[in-house]
């Protein structure tokens, strides 16, 4: 077990509620950790919904991660169908919602770092992590730096998969792109914005089909001033030629840990083709695709999101992390599958079929998008 963080001033006695924010049921709770209020919700666990610790009734625990700019509150339409299985954490990261904005380390390696401190102070020692794109690249990098700490690895419409990336971000990354955040928090700059997502959603591009979420996290950026978290946690990850980082090199250690993919068949901010390139790189994977979705497939249909979910969860073995062997995989670059302990026995027999060695599943030339309406690309 990891050492503990211990918070400071209110992080040892009980999370505050913020006012103002209790009609969803999950209300936002407070820990200071190193000095900066970290926020998050809770669901599944009265005990931590109280302030306490995590109540040690063995349910599984699940961290779920959102992308940029968005905040703990893109999860509430799953929150309740998840709670009903399991005990689930949603913080806010750093820099986002109600955590603070200091002038700090953006980074995915500092995000996950966060977290492992989060559930140090919340007394919670594993956990199957969720992650929505920013979040998705957040997940693969707590995985990957903490595997004794996760049993379980879901992306969803995840960041860091490959080069290419939704213009929009780019261009937010762009140098001297924080001189114009603070307009949208203008009269003209609500307007241009308003105007911009109606046009999108009317000439049916890809980006409209996520208009009001798009609306939903303008209208949240910060109107205090502190833009400098949302520009240092792009430029972590986007430049103007695409995605900085990603996690393709190193997806080969998930194959010990029991994974799914799930994507919007229409994702204008990370294209699907980034779905299959990913269940290329990590074929024993679970993977699923919303038709007519966008970026937030958990949006789109959230009863199937939590029914697939739960079934992932209560129908594979969590991971358990052997040293030596993660040991091993570094040096020679692979997941012994031979082994009879490489891989959790369940996962196993519900993960996909394998793709041949280095050659990617037909159909990657077809994005998924593009299928028939009505028709679903689900794999066990």
């Amino acid at each position: 077990m990891a050492q503990r963080v211990q918070g400071s001033g209110e992080a040892s006695a009980a999370a505050d509620t913020a006012a103002g924010n209790t009609a969803d049921g999950f209300p936002v709770h407070h820990r200071v950790i190193h000095g900066h209020r970290r926020a998050y919700r809770v669901a599944g666990d009265a005990s931590l919904a109280a302030g306490g610790p995590a109540t040690p009734d063995g349910r599984p625990t699940l961290l779920l991660l959102h992308g940029i700019a968005d905040n703990s509150e893109s999860w509430l339409p799953v929150m309740p169908g998840l709670a009903e299985h399991f005990r689930v954490i949603a913080p806010d990261l750093l820099g986002h919602g109600q955590s603070d904005k200091p002038r700090a380390d953006y980074s995915a390696a500092a995000f996950a770092n966060g977290m492992r401190d989060l559930l140090d102070v919340l007394d919670v020692d594993r956990v199957t992590v969720i992650g929505h794109s920013l979040g998705g690249g957040v997940a693969a990098q707590f995985a990957y730096q903490y595997p004794d700490r996760v049993e379980r690895l879901v992306m969803v419409s995840a960041g860091g998969v490959d080069r290419d990336v939704s213009v929009l971000l780019r261009i937010a990354a762009a140098p001297l792109s924080e001189l114009v955040v603070p307009l949208i928090h203008t009269p003209p700059g609500r307007l241009v914005a308003r105007i911009g997502v109606n046009l999108l959603k009317l000439v049916d591009h890809d980006l409209g089909k996520d208009g009001d979420e798009l609306q939903r996290i303008l209208d949240g950026l910060p109107a205090d001033g502190a833009y400098d978290a949302f520009t240092r946690t792009l430029r972590a990850v986007v430049d103007w030629r695409g995605q900085v980082v990603t996690m393709r090199d190193r997806v080969y250690l998930a194959e010990a840990i029991p994974m799914a993919i799930m994507w919007g068949s229409n994702d204008g901010i990370i294209p699907v083709e980034h779905a299959e390139r990913l269940h290329a790189a990590a074929p024993h994977a679970r993977f699923s695709i919303y038709l007519d979705a966008g970026h937030f497939p958990h949006h789109a249909d959230p009863e199937r999101f939590v029914r697939e979910v739960t079934d992932f969860v209560l129908t594979t073995e969590p991971a358990e992390y052997d040293e030596e062997r993660f040991r091993e995989y570094l040096r020679t670059g692979k997941v012994e599958h031979g082994r009879a302990d490489a891989t959790p026995p369940r996962a196993r027999a519900t993960a996909s079929r394998k793709a041949p060695a280095k050659k990617p599943p037909a159909r990657a030339k077809k994005p998924p998008a593009r299928a028939k309406a009505g028709a679903i690309d689900l794999r066990n």
